[in-house]
């Protein structure tokens, strides 16, 4: 099997429940403007993340398939930066969940702001490339395939999860605000699992 499709699923779905940006932009406008916007927004972020998916897996693919020291080289990178984001979701503590109001926004603006927030953020691609890979078998025989599966199937199953949450988003925001040693568990998970995947990608081997 090419694609360690457990670990992918088990990971992408821990990162994306965490609460950051992307879920509060969502619940943000879920809340001030109604379910449907939350939805919309979310539906846009997803979008923003098809766009990361074709970039990554477009270098990606060519950089795991033809060049040694430039796989080595990924593998080195993505491995600190996924064991940086784990320890830097370890050490933050939040005790609230802060959204914001604003103008109210047209359904169109709506998903904009979505896909705009992820494509023109240069962290989430720096993401892209150092998550993708540890999920592709070293000895893969087509990566880039793969690759594009993975960032496919990673936003798709981000629109899964906070589609739902946006429509629940007044709740949501109002239980996570009284219980902030939820957020506190969530975001230490988020941390450990990074860390891990931090360190399963730095002892990955090219077959």
């Amino acid at each position: 099997m090419e694609i360690a499709w457990f670990l992918f699923l088990a990971a992408s779905i821990a990162l994306i429940a965490t609460p950051g940006q992307d879920l509060i932009l969502v619940m943000s406008r879920a809340v001030t403007q109604g379910q449907s916007a939350g939805v919309i927004t979310a539906l846009g972020i997803s979008v923003g993340l098809v766009v990361h998916t074709v970039l990554a897996t477009l270098g990606l693919g060519v950089i795991l398939k033809t060049s040694e020291w430039l796989f080595v080289l990924v593998k080195i990178i993505g491995a600190a930066y996924l064991v940086y984001l784990g320890l830097y979701s370890l050490l933050t503590a939040r005790n609230k969940l802060a959204l914001f109001d604003g103008e109210p926004r047209s359904p169109r603006r709506l998903f904009m702001d979505g896909a705009v927030s992820n494509v023109a953020n240069p962290k989430i691609a720096i993401f892209y490339l150092a998550f993708l890979p540890q999920f592709v078998s070293a000895g893969a025989a087509k990566p880039t395939a793969s690759l594009f599966i993975l960032g496919l199937s990673f936003a798709v199953l981000t629109f899964v999860i906070k589609g739902p949450l946006a429509l629940c988003a007044g709740r949501l925001s109002l239980w996570f605000r009284r219980r902030p040693a939820v957020l506190s568990w969530l975001y230490r998970t988020s941390g450990v699992v990074l860390v891990g995947l931090g360190v399963k990608l730095a002892l990955e081997r090219r077959a």
